[in-house]
């Protein structure tokens, strides 16, 4: 027997175990619309605009950027295609448009994702981020590109209140919300802890309100909106405005990437594209609904 040859098999056979045991990265597969996507659905756009166009010009500079892939309309992965998309994707892709930059967009959990930033293990954040003086002590924001309300999710049909006044006034009322958020936050300013009920991802909070474990959920408007539109026989939004708050990027403090991210969000809103793109995704014919995600 040649005992060269067994160990050159048996290396070959360890190693193709080994990559079937950490699943081996697939090849990159190319949609419909000519746009290339890795293994785990996640747009690859390679590096974007030219120096001859640029703001600023980056140089190709890759640009980490943490996303959860399950915040409607932000991020999210479809079910049906199993690819990405969302506000963060479009909006971001045109910002490294500007700044001639490569946009490497990589999924992370809420709960540990400004920390992340701030410890520098991403170049930036999308994920609908609330600016708030807590979250600027540890990371940097970019000029905020959207205003969004906070508001009461409530089932259909729900009399007991209309406002969150009204709620507070009820001890026996629960409020659900997601731990870790601006919601929760805005929730501990009204409520004391045993009447708030905090779960890890929003569509488990819904759930415990369908299911009358809580008796309405705080929750931002766009998003609350995405569960009406899913449910509109069963969900409803009530009263005005809890508070009013802008959403903004996350940089590690000092990032030299806040100023060009600034300029380039300037120079969309000067142009038209942002109303264009919260239109598309915050307004009426955006019909993705939470049932349509992985």
């Amino acid at each position: 027997m040649n005992h060269k040859n067994v160990f050159v098999s048996w290396i070959v056979l360890v190693l193709m175990l080994a990559s079937v045991a950490c699943g081996g990265a697939a090849a990159p597969v190319e949609s419909e619309t000519g746009v290339t996507y890795d293994e785990n659905g996640i747009p690859i756009y390679g590096c974007l605009g030219s120096a001859e166009t640029a703001m600023v010009d980056l140089e190709c500079q890759e640009v980490t950027v943490a996303v959860e892939n399950a915040y409607l309309p932000f991020n999210y992965i479809d079910s049906k295609t199993g690819q990405a998309g969302g506000w963060d994707y479009e909006v971001i892709s045109e910002i490294c448009g500007l700044l001639h930059c490569t946009p490497v967009f990589q999924e992370c959990s809420w709960d540990v994702m400004i920390q992340s930033v701030a410890d520098g293990l991403y170049d930036v954040a999308g994920d609908g981020i609330t600016i708030n003086d807590e979250r600027d002590e540890i990371v940097d924001f970019s000029i905020g590109y959207v205003n969004i309300q906070q508001r009461l999710l409530v089932n259909k049909g729900e009399d007991r209140f209309a406002s969150i006044e009204e709620f507070v006034a009820d001890p026996d009322l629960m409020l659900g919300t997601q731990v870790a958020t601006t919601n929760y936050e805005t929730a501990t300013g009204y409520l004391s802890e045993d009447r708030i009920n905090a779960f890890e991802q929003f569509p488990l909070a819904i759930q415990a309100l369908l299911s009358n474990d809580v008796d309405a959920v705080i929750i931002d408007e766009v998003v609350g909106l995405g569960y009406v539109g899913e449910s509109a026989d069963k969900l409803d939004l009530v009263g005005p405005s809890i508070s009013s708050d802008m959403l903004g990027f996350a940089f590690p403090e000092g990032s030299e990437l806040v100023e060009p991210f600034n300029n380039a969000i300037q120079a969309l809103v000067d142009s038209g594209f942002m109303n264009e793109v919260n239109l598309k995704f915050f307004g009426p014919s955006f019909t993705m609904t939470y049932d349509d995600i992985e």
